[in-house]
């Protein structure tokens, strides 16, 4: 099948931004990036699914998403690290939260830890390989079995500045590392699903997310002082990057990678 076109290309261009009638999935959506994704597609219209793991207070952050953008928000648990976990997840979402359709999923959950190369063992290793890497993995092989059944579908992963570049001060290769590996991971995905699925990747430089602002203030003042536009960002301003990618804007971008960085990753 050749790469989905859309039937409103003839209409109004931002008519095309639109995500009404859509069903959502946004694994890490319960705080962070994860949660200004969810927030921006419901905002667009969507109706989205939740997917959380750790957070105590995701079912309330759904409600309340759901009371400010009018539209379905729900909550739901898994682990993007069990394979056979998130299949039952977004193959649930899809029979149920989507009456038998899942349009758009965003494969967000992430982790970071600041190591030196020489002291990772086997467990800490795994641990942030296996949430960014194995867990965009799952999470995509789970959502393309979907998309392949009903034909069409939009896969959005988040990598990140790091899949570019080294980091410092400090020393954190598992995760530029993963993260590197699931830029890649979307081209191949990109083109093994061309008939069915568009697969593009969004890479974010440093964000104000607890992961980040918990940091020592001397190493906030590097990152700043590192970063051509002089800050760093805040999550609401991703929105409009994951919504873009999500809609019929851009039909006919697979494969991409956008860096949303500040200039981080040209210096």
């Amino acid at each position: 099948m050749p790469l989905y076109r859309s039937n409103r290309m003839n209409g109004p261009v931002l008519d095309l931004f639109s995500l009404k009638g859509k069903i959502a999935a946004v694994t890490g959506g319960s705080r962070g990036i994860g949660l200004e994704v969810a927030r921006g597609l419901a905002e667009a219209g969507a109706d989205v699914a939740i997917i959380y793991h750790t957070s105590l207070d995701a079912t309330q952050t759904a409600e309340q998403l759901a009371s400010t953008t009018g539209v379905r928000v729900q909550a739901y648990r898994s682990d993007v690290t069990s394979r056979p976990m998130i299949r039952e997840t977004l193959e649930q979402i899809a029979a149920e939260f989507g009456h038998g359709k899942l349009d758009i999923v965003v494969a967000n959950a992430g982790v970071c830890s600041n190591v030196k190369a020489l002291d990772y063992t086997e467990e800490s290793w795994s641990f942030i390989n296996g949430v960014n890497y194995d867990g965009a993995m799952w999470t995509a092989q789970a959502t393309g079995r979907i998309f392949e059944r009903q034909g069409h579908g939009n896969l959005i992963v988040t990598a990140s500045v790091s899949s570019r570049l080294c980091n410092t001060p400090q020393m954190q290769a598992a995760y530029n590392a993963s993260k590197a590996a699931a830029a890649h991971l979307t081209s191949c995905l990109a083109v093994e699903w061309a008939g069915f699925a568009r697969v593009n990747c969004v890479s974010p430089g440093y964000v104000e997310t607890k992961m980040v602002t918990s940091q020592p203030k001397h190493l906030m003042d590097t990152w700043i002082a590192q970063v051509p536009g002089g800050r760093i960002c805040h999550p609401r301003e991703l929105r409009g990057v994951y919504v873009f990618l999500a809609s019929d804007a851009c039909p006919y971008m697979t494969g991409a990678q956008l860096f949303v960085d500040g200039g981080f990753s040209l210096v």
